[in-house]
């Protein structure tokens, strides 16, 4: 992908990053801490389509997004955030540049919620809870677990399926490229 089409994508990959953190947002949650993680579907789009360095880029720009729509910015809360998410994708990178292809969405999914859970258990551990973090770990990788999954599994879908995705990485037919 040339550096004027990355540049086209980084602005709409980060806006989708905070469209599905407002749709996240907006569902309840049994739990303060336990998320889907949506808003990681671009994030894992872009280790196909962009450089490590626009890739971190768009990491700090989901970062600060979730914090300006949640409110938590400026706020102990927006440690765990800021932790998870930077744990996840740099676990999602490090994965994709080890395995390459041979990696699904949905490994590099799981990959990334096993390295925010175990950031954002760190951080409970050191700023808040202390030894009873103990408490939440089971249910955290648990729900994880299952949310990695599933969001890989759809991420998966999405990427053998849209034209979009395809014309990007060069495998569409002409007329979906030229879309």
């Amino acid at each position: 992908m040339s550096s004027t089409e990355s540049r086209k994508l980084i602005p709409f990959l980060a806006a989708l990053c905070l469209f599905l953190a407002a749709v996240e947002y907006a569902i309840p949650k049994p739990l303060p801490f336990l998320r889907l993680g949506l808003a990681n579907l671009p994030i894992i789009i872009s280790l196909f389509l962009l450089k490590p360095r626009e890739t971190l880029l768009l990491i700090f720009l989901k970062i600060i997004g979730q914090g300006l729509i949640t409110g938590t910015l400026f706020s102990y809360i927006f440690l765990f955030s800021a932790s998870g998410s930077f744990a996840s994708g740099l676990a999602m990178m490090g994965a994709h540049r080890l395995f390459g292809r041979k990696i699904s969405a949905i490994g590099l999914s799981l990959a990334g919620a096993a390295a925010n859970n175990i950031a954002q258990l760190a951080v409970a551990y050191f700023v808040l809870f202390g030894s009873a973090t103990k408490y939440i770990a089971p249910i955290l990788f648990i729900s994880g677990g299952i949310t990695g999954f599933l969001l890989g599994l759809f991420t998966d879908r999405f990427m053998e399926r849209s034209k979009w995705f395809r014309s990007l990485i060069g495998t569409g037919t002409e007329e979906e490229k030229q879309a």
